[in-house]
């Protein structure tokens, strides 16, 4: 069994903002998002990280983020290509979409030989998460049976956004803190003592208690995930993709909860007291940078990060 790597799903960076060149720094000495995710997870005990992108983003993602981080930590690449189907499949016209995060998987399965960690690239988990599911995929050795992974969940107090709405993922665990099932809230906002959701578009509302855990794709897996993979790729472009051609997507929950529903795996909920936050848009950069200035400030990170 290898040691844990580090996977990181990077084939839509830069989407959002028109380019990977367009992305601005957040911290002070040009550090993106990305930085403080591999920073934090060398300091836990990561030695791999593979990164997830698109072939035609190669060449500016080298120069944007590849580049600096060959100098720090061992480095792979796998890449998602939208044409990567099973047999007797092809894009639907005007596809331009990529097929989701657990798609992004499938291509990097040839390169993965153990446990290994599942991040988005433009999210901030913190130092205590990448702690917490190193030490579970180091302790979790090969098992009989069904697969055991791990989802590293928030408290639902320290995701939300003082800018508005968003989307999560509530966990619901059994008494022994296995997941049950991710129930998605689509409007979920900030309020006293946790969070709120609303399913009328803000008629109505149910509280969220605080410490709730939600899930922002924060996975600890094997090489066992990929038993079913291909073929559950395949039956969603069998049943999935007609009905909706364009949009449709394969990914990771979603496989995740059919592994549990289908009694293939269980997963242990881990909670992190981090704070989480993304960057999604550019209006969300001011807050990020204001964040990681106070984690500079409070000694969290070394300034400039890579001395």
């Amino acid at each position: 069994m290898g040691e844990p790597m580090l996977v990181i799903l990077a084939a839509g960076i830069g989407s959002r903002y028109g380019g990977l060149k367009q992305i601005d720094a957040i911290g002070a000495n040009g550090e993106l998002l990305i930085d403080y995710s591999i920073y934090d997870a060398i300091k836990a005990g990561f030695k791999k990280v593979l990164f997830v992108i698109k072939d035609e983003i190669r060449d500016d993602f080298m120069e944007v983020i590849g580049n600096r981080m060959e100098r720090n930590v061992e480095t792979l690449y796998a890449y998602q290509e939208i044409d990567a189907l099973p047999p007797g499949y092809s894009v639907p016209s005007g596809r331009v979409k990529p097929w989701g995060t657990a798609h992004a998987l499938l291509a990097a399965a040839p390169l993965i030989d153990g446990p290994f960690a599942v991040i988005n690239a433009d999210d901030y988990y913190g130092p205590g998460a990448y702690r917490t599911i190193f030490d579970w995929l180091s302790a979790s050795g090969d098992r009989p049976g069904k697969s055991h992974f791990a989802m590293v969940g928030y408290r639902i107090e320290n995701t939300v956004s003082d800018h508005g709405a968003v989307a999560r993922g509530v966990c619901v665990a059994d008494e022994m803190g296995y997941l049950v099932s991710i129930v998605e809230r689509a409007m979920v906002e900030k309020a006293p003592g946790g969070a709120r959701f609303s399913e009328d578009q803000g008629k109505s509302w149910t509280d969220i208690p605080g410490g709730t855990l939600v899930s922002m794709n924060f996975w600890g897996l094997d090489r066992s995930f990929f038993d079913s993979l291909e073929g559950d790729f395949a039956a969603f472009q069998e049943k999935s993709v007609p009905a909706n051609p364009l949009k449709s997507e394969f990914l990771l929950p979603a496989e995740i909860d059919s592994l549990i529903r289908r009694g293939a795996a269980d997963v242990k909920v881990l909670e992190s007291r981090d704070s989480w936050f993304g960057v999604t848009y550019r209006e969300d950069r001011a807050g990020a940078a204001e964040a990681m200035a106070k984690r500079h400030r409070d000694k969290i990170y070394p300034t400039p990060l890579w001395g």
